[in-house]
């Protein structure tokens, strides 16, 4: 039997404050945890949404120091922009707070003092990565060294970024402070851990067998680290930024962040509702859900519920609809090579478009695995279908209402069998949205919604008012009626998905009477009512803002090729009178021809300003024969003849190659006469 609850208690994802938010948090956590909220909130149901920046860590620490700030400036800044970002997207918190704040303080220390007391925890010692020059200890992020598995010569502690492997800082080869560039020691250091593995025959049946409904990706990676078996996990750190550990002989340690920043979903409801917070959080009929992206799911779905049994004190999660990852441009989004479109940017570069990316993230939702977003698919979806559909359907009920009977709601007469099949159409889309919203399908629900506004565009394409004015205007007056209706369904069912556009709507039809239940009637808007000013909903995305996002992308992609590339090691030393040995030369290329059968040669013919000489040269694949004739050319001329193919080569063509293979001719500017030396 499925358990009744009075109230809703949501929370999503603390944003790190080390820096802005993208579109991939948007999509993957803040969106849909909206939807959900809003949808609740217009059911009548009793919903709180729980927001707030996560604040502590070395990430934090890290910045500051290269920024010559202190950690509470980097944090005091980067919470501003992404609250000022959601409160721009209309992320409806009821409270976004942080985990900088007194009142979390205070309280992650007393849960952690709580399960101290109680024995709860493994004091262990252990040896980790100790930067002397800096006399901090390290985290696996901020390790770096040469990869095992591909050589790749700055692999972090945790990840190589090259060949995708996950690591530990202990198998790196020379591993190095990344920030210092300091060569690093081992240091004994003790720590508390909470014994996941006492955990683990509670969390296989709570989850494994209580919780099948839960999403493939989440209930996949929990068995997955459960049949590994888990392992205890350190909840403090050496470190002079966080929450200090409340115990004594604990100087110079922190609480976690994993095990600090969750605890700021409980801190920033007591912040809210000081007298009543417990209610929320230790009430059985209390629901909690956790909106996270997929990089979350171990955290909030086996370290946090252990924590809060371990506790004994808290409700535990009822579902965690997390979302998989969404790319940009094909390309995974990365925060550290700016690869991604930045919610406070887009709001400056397309104002009052906020709906139109809720509205494709949720259409290209990662509900179920990896999705991309593209500029294109962005104007298409703005133009094709919020303005050429649900735009378009609106702005001809209104218009046509305003032209033929003064912008009042006219009589709805008699229904025809066409009428009554298109109210049989959308009648049922308000159980067939609410299904899908209750299983958190926020994509096919939103699909579902739209389907309201084709239906209304087929039902005017179809009956053609405008044709009938003159000769039937009862007709006309039903029609339009109907039409209104469905505008005013369309009002509701996208409240969730597309706030602003539905209130610019209401003020339209100067209908403020939105409820969740009135969705399906086709009688919100009385005969006579007078509607506001027309407007149009949507806007159509011309090709120049659009080319405008994929030539800053195009920046971003070759300033990080450039920075990303590092040159081959400099070989061994020569002396300089080896050097000296090599008699280089200016050439002009006289003939240039493919060698028969051999794919890399070409042989050149090369003025030398003394005679001419063949050459032949490896590069065939780099060049055109035909595009070297006439220009100049560096040679080797002192290198006895090479035969090859059958060919006397008398020298060698110098070329530049880096280490990706790509390859560029050595020449001279300005020309040079042929003969000259190179010195």
């Amino acid at each position: 039997m499925e358990k009744k609850f009075k109230r809703t208690l949501v929370t999503s994802a603390l944003p790190y404050a080390n820096g802005p938010v993208h579109i991939g948090h948007l999509a993957g956590v803040y969106v849909p945890a909206d939807i959900y909220v809003r949808y609740l909130r217009l059911k009548g149901e009793d919903v709180l949404f729980i927001g707030g920046s996560d604040e502590h860590g070395v990430p934090v620490t890290i910045r500051a120091k290269k920024e010559g700030i202190t950690p509470q400036d980097v944090v005091d800044r980067y919470h501003k922009i992404i609250k000022e970002s959601f409160e721009g997207f209309g992320i409806s918190f009821d409270v976004y707070s942080r985990t900088t704040s007194d009142t979390h303080r205070e309280l992650a220390s007393d849960f952690f003092k709580k399960l101290y007391d109680e024995g709860k925890f493994l004091q262990m010692e252990s040896e980790q990565y100790y930067d002397e020059g800096e006399q901090q200890f390290l985290t696996d992020r901020n390790i770096r060294g040469e990869c095992p598995r591909c050589h790749a010569p700055e692999a972090y502690g945790d990840q190589c970024e090259k060949c995708g492997a996950t690591l530990s800082p202990d198998e790196l080869i020379n591993p190095y402070n990344a920030d210092s560039g300091n060569v690093l020691v081992k240091r004994k250091t003790s720590h508390w851990y909470l014994p996941l593995d006492h955990y683990q025959p509670w969390l296989e049946e709570w989850i494994l067998n209580e919780h099948k409904e839960w999403r493939g990706n989440v209930y996949g990676q929990c068995k997955s680290w459960l049949d590994a078996g888990l392992k205890p996990r350190a909840v403090t750190r050496d470190l002079n930024w966080g929450i200090p550990v409340p115990v004594e002989g604990a100087e110079g340690k922190v609480l976690y962040v994993w095990f600090d920043a969750p605890i700021g979903y409980i801190s920033n409801t007591k912040e809210l509702l000081p007298d009543t917070w417990e209610t929320w959080w230790k009430s059985n009929d209390t629901r909690l859900v956790h909106f996270i992206g997929k990089d979350n799911i171990v955290f909030h779905c086996i370290v946090f519920p252990s924590m809060l049994k371990a506790h004994g004190d808290y409700v535990l999660p009822d579902n965690v609809p997390s979302n998989e990852f969404l790319n940009l441009e094909d390309d995974k989004i990365s925060t550290s090579r700016n690869w991604a479109v930045w919610l406070n940017e887009y709001l400056v570069d397309f104002p009052g478009k906020q709906d139109v990316l809720r509205y494709v993230l949720t259409a290209n939702a990662p509900e179920t695995k990896d999705n991309n977003f593209t500029w294109k698919d962005f104007q298409a979806r703005n133009n094709n279908e919020l303005v050429a559909v649900y735009g378009n359907f609106v702005n001809r009920a209104l218009v046509l209402t305003k032209k033929y009977f003064g912008g009042k709601v006219p009589a709805c007469g008699s229904l025809n069998d066409y009428d009554k099949g298109i109210i049989d159409e959308f009648m049922g889309v308000k159980e067939q949205v609410e299904q899908l919203l209750d299983r958190f399908k926020f994509r096919e629900a939103q699909k579902e919604a739209m389907n309201l506004a084709r239906i209304g565009n087929r039902y005017l394409a179809e009956t053609e008012p405008w044709k009938i004015a003159k000769s039937d205007l009862d007709r006309v007056a039903t029609i339009l009626n109907l039409s209104l209706q469905l505008v005013a369904n369309l009002s509701i069912a996208f409240e969730p998905f597309l706030p602003f556009s539905s209130k610019k709507l209401r003020e339209m039809l100067q209908y403020d009477n939105f409820k969740w239940d009135n969705l399906g009637r086709i009688d919100l808007l009385p005969e006579g009512h007078t509607l506001g000013e027309v407007a149009l909903l949507f806007e159509k995305i011309e090709d120049d803002a659009i080319q405008a996002q994929l030539d800053r992308l195009a920046r971003i992609k070759k300033e990080n090729e450039a920075a990303a590339y590092k040159a081959n090691p400099i070989r061994k030393e020569c002396s300089f009178d080896d050097f000296l040995k090599l008699d280089m030369r200016v050439g002009t290329v006289l003939e240039c021809a493919k060698v028969p059968k051999a794919d890399k040669l070409l042989q050149f013919k090369i003025d030398d300003g003394i005679s001419t000489r063949t050459i032949l040269s490896g590069i065939a694949k780099h060049f055109k024969p035909e595009e070297l004739v006439g220009k100049q050319v560096c040679f080797i001329a002192n290198l006895p003849p090479r035969t090859m193919r059958g060919i006397v080569s008398e020298g060698m063509i110098l070329s530049a190659e880096d280490n990706e293979g790509n390859l560029s001719l050595l020449t001279v500017e300005p020309a040079a006469k042929p003969g000259s030396e190179i010195k």
